[in-house]
């Protein structure tokens, strides 16, 4: 695995390309997507009722609830590639997460607005591993409180994505639509849960 760190005001990220053996990956991106039980759930974003553009399932600890977009997602029990990626993970970043949200963006179509993942149950500055499968797209990142984007980066099949300490409480990010990508992508999320 090869790795940078990229440092911000405030704030850590590292990225790494090549997580898994290539042919690993790969399979790993097509069990996923064939056997993850996805969703296209209803959330609140400004108060609105709409359906998420993306697909969604949050596995994880029994405990390890979470609610965002006033929805709370209950774990469904791991299944063992994410228990494997997830043991691997903690010994990378050590850390112990115990919970994973899983997005499946179909194309390019499908998306994630502007956010922090910074519930109460996370704690008040948590670590977020980001394992990025499939076709590549942009993560974007911005200042709380200010609509410049600071940073674009291509997240590539097979890599990660660690959004170290201060991420969450001083800055923003999104996965933009893009017209350009037709082919899907999983996205997992690790991170600990508090409970």
């Amino acid at each position: 695995m090869i790795s940078h760190n990229i440092i911000l005001n405030s704030c850590s990220i590292e990225y790494a390309r090549n997580l898994l053996p290539p042919h690993k990956a790969s399979a790993l991106f097509d069990s996923l997507k064939d056997t993850l039980e996805w969703k296209q759930e209803r959330i609140k974003i400004y108060g609105k009722d709409i359906l998420s553009p993306r697909l969604q399932c949050f596995y994880g600890d029994p405990h390890a609830q979470y609610r965002y977009s006033g929805k709370t997602f209950k774990p469904l029990n791991w299944v063992p590639e994410l228990e494997r990626l997830k043991n691997q993970l903690n010994r990378y970043c050590k850390e112990s997460f115990n919970a994973v949200l899983c997005n499946f963006y179909r194309d390019g179509t499908d998306s994630m607005g502007w956010h922090s993942d910074n519930e109460p149950e996370m704690g008040r500055d948590p670590i977020i591993a980001s394992v990025s499968l499939g076709a590549p797209r942009k993560f974007a990142l911005r200042k709380k409180k200010e609509t410049k984007q600071l940073l674009s980066l291509p997240l590539e099949h097979n890599s990660l994505l660690i959004m170290k300490s201060g991420c969450q409480s001083n800055y923003q990010h999104a996965l933009p639509k893009t017209k350009t990508i037709n082919e899907a992508r999983i996205n997992l999320t690790f991170r600990r849960i508090m409970y």
